[in-house]
């Protein structure tokens, strides 16, 4: 199988059907976003979206953001979704290496991401390719109604 990662540059019906079809395997609860919030996303100046596309479909998805603090410019990956028919094709290692990419670029001195403890061969892929966990703990709230 023949793959290729680009940045996500205009919001498509292939690309929608895609986050449908691919947020769910992400977590069950997850829904597709919109078109408009898409949209948000590929215009950001802050955010640079990523699909892996393979055999004339879209096969996996991430997203790259970033900000500046006083202690340097930081990037996160976040949403990364493989299909489960494509994993172990190099899609999930493709992604992020475009991430990573695209991160020393635009100057982030580091990157950060989180996976859940069961996605095990997520964790493997992010440590093989030089990722390290953190002798931290990320706090969450929520802040909207839902």
């Amino acid at each position: 199988m023949e793959l290729s990662v680009k940045q996500v540059r205009e919001v498509t019906g292939p690309l929608l059907e895609a986050f449908a079809r691919l947020m769910p395997q992400l977590s069950p609860q997850l829904e597709a976003p919109s078109a408009a919030r898409l949209q948000a996303i590929v215009e950001s100046p802050s955010a640079a979206l990523f699909a892996a596309e393979a055999e004339g479909g879209i096969r996996g998805l991430l997203t790259l953001v970033w900000y500046d603090v006083p202690s340097g410019r930081k990037a996160w990956i976040e949403d990364v979704v493989v299909d489960a028919e494509a994993r172990g094709t190099g899609a999930g290692r493709a992604l992020v290496a475009a991430a990573l990419e695209h991160a020393a670029v635009i100057g982030a001195g580091k990157v950060l991401l989180t996976s859940n403890p069961a996605r095990e061969a997520a964790r493997a892929l992010y440590r093989k390719m030089g990722f390290e966990e953190a002798a931290t703990t990320v706090f969450a709230i929520k802040t909207d109604a839902k």
